[in-house]
């Protein structure tokens, strides 16, 4: 299957992959999470080829997770901001964030803080109804009618 093809298959993880499941489009995401918003600005913190950045965010565009809003008419220049769709996708960062922190790095490079109470965070799935933590095997799955 081409990877393409994955917007087309009857599955969350398929269509999701199809939009975020490039080596560079997580980066990208993680820079705007971190406050980057300015076309210079993406590519000089990812040392990413002009070309391959455009394509990123006007992919990131197509697919509402940015708005590409002009902050300049002369010249003309564009800042790409996060929609709510867009910043719906903070939990899949952390986690990715988690899992490099756990198994690919020795001292992990970013320490995350709670604003409200101050202290390091370790933020995790929870139910939405008991608020218990969900791991592996914590979930039961009932497939729609032709799902897989």
């Amino acid at each position: 299957m081409k990877h393409r093809a994955l917007d087309e298959v009857y599955c969350s993880v398929a269509r999701t992959w199809s939009v975020l499941g490039d080596r560079w489009t997580m980066l990208v995401l993680r820079e705007a999470f971190a406050g980057t918003s300015r076309f210079d600005s993406f590519q000089s913190k990812l040392e990413i080829g002009r070309t391959l950045l455009s394509e990123r965010l006007n992919r990131l565009v197509e697919e509402g997770i940015f708005d590409r809003v002009r902050y300049s008419e002369k010249p003309e220049r564009f800042e790409y901001k996060l929609t709510r769709k867009g910043l719906d996708l903070y939990p899949v960062l952390l986690a990715l964030m988690e899992w490099g922190d756990r198994y690919k790095v020795e001292d992990p490079p970013v320490r995350l803080f709670h604003k409200a109470c101050g202290e390091e965070a370790d933020p995790h799935l929870v139910c939405s109804h008991c608020a218990e933590p969900v791991a592996y095997g914590d979930l039961r799955a009932e497939y729609a009618p032709g799902a897989w």
